[in-house]
């Protein structure tokens, strides 16, 4: 199976020496438009476009990129419960159209309570989950049904709904979720493609890939697999090291403008997922360094991979035969890291995959 590469734009230049997040900050529509291109010439196939309750709109962020991209695709992270679910159908398909399959989803219910009040949404996690689950379901009607439908649920209710246009991915763009509560698990073994994940040792990753695709069997489904990194690469594995340290200073350092510190509380079961294999150890499996997802809280992709570009691919590709098949790669120095990354990791990456598809075909 091809590898999958997605990396993730901006909408304002980052401050500080080590940037965790960027999707905050306002807008910089030259920016956006760079780093847009910098992600389609360094081979990515998709880029994550954030969400959160203040940062700029993710549609119209991934239309202005789309614009200026000639291949680069958008995996746009949605909230279900903001707007119907067939006017969000149209507008995914209509998306799908006019950029010719340059979209996919990463359905998300929201990690923090708190953050989803600011959008006026009061309902507790476990019920967002459903709501979701029950979004997509009315979503995939107006997608696949030739004729006008009824639905009525817990939280949605339509009456001679009808999409004039369908999705120009069929049957649907791809749909990603994340998380590990039981009410994501639920949510996306039912109703997702591409179950994403934080970076996380190669022996449990292995047992949670066995576990969800018996959960998605049971509905007669065959998900794919998603893993998120922050490499640091350099030209010696030794300065990789000593680059992850800075890296690391900066995070913790009093008045950062990261603003995090290692009494960070996690928001949410991934989060303490990480905490957990951070306090396990500092290093798992010779390149996955945790101390950044320990001084963060473990929020925005924080596992790290250090070495060369050689070591960091061949870590990687372990998790590929794993059936990892999909990366999603960011760095703490966003715009020069996309550069690096591929001139020296993806094609890395892609020819490593690629052999490893010819020895288990042949």
């Amino acid at each position: 199976m091809p590898v999958r590469i997605i990396g993730m734009i901006g909408v304002a230049p980052p401050s500080g020496e080590a940037t965790v997040h960027i999707i905050k900050g306002g807008i910089s529509a030259p920016y956006l438009r760079s780093y847009a291109q910098a992600h389609d010439k360094a081979g990515f196939d998709l880029a994550l476009v954030g969400y959160t309750a203040s940062s700029a709109e993710g549609f119209l962020v991934a239309q202005h990129a789309a614009h200026h991209t000639e291949r680069l695709g958008f995996l746009i992270a949605h909230r279900p419960g903001f707007v119907a679910p067939t006017l969000a159908a149209r507008k995914i398909a209509t998306f799908d159209h006019l950029t010719e399959g340059r979209i996919a989803l990463h359905i998300i219910s929201g990690a923090s309570d708190a953050e989803q009040e600011g959008d006026g949404d009061f309902q507790p996690k476990d019920v967002r989950y459903r709501r979701a689950a029950e979004y997509i379901e009315v979503m995939k009607l107006a997608w696949t049904s030739p004729r006008r439908f009824d639905f009525e649920g817990e939280f949605f209710r339509v009456r001679g709904a009808k999409s004039d246009i369908q999705p120009f991915q069929k049957p649907h763009p791809l749909l990603f979720f994340g998380g590990s509560s039981e009410g994501a698990l639920a949510m996306g073994a039912k109703h997702c493609d591409v179950f994403a994940m934080f970076g996380e040792p190669l022996a449990p990753t292995a047992e949670r890939i066995a576990e969800f695709r018996a959960r998605a069997a049971a509905f007669g489904r065959t998900p794919t697999f998603n893993m998120s990194f922050r490499p640091i690469l350099a030209d010696t594995e030794g300065a990789a090291w000593d680059r992850a340290r800075r890296i690391l200073a900066s995070v913790q350092k009093p008045g950062d403008p990261t603003g995090f510190g290692n009494n960070k509380k996690p928001l949410d079961q991934s989060a303490r997922r990480l905490l957990d294999f951070a306090a396990a150890g500092e290093t798992h499996d010779e390149r996955l360094w945790m101390p950044i997802a320990e001084a963060t809280g473990a929020m925005g992709n924080t596992s790290c991979l250090v070495g060369t570009p050689e070591q960091v691919a061949r870590a990687m590709l372990e998790y590929y035969k794993l059936g990892i098949h999909s990366f999603l790669i960011r760095g703490f120095d966003p715009y020069e890291d996309t550069i690096d990354f591929g001139r020296e990791l993806i094609p890395r990456l892609r020819a490593g995959a690629a052999e490893l598809d010819r020895a288990k075909a042949a």
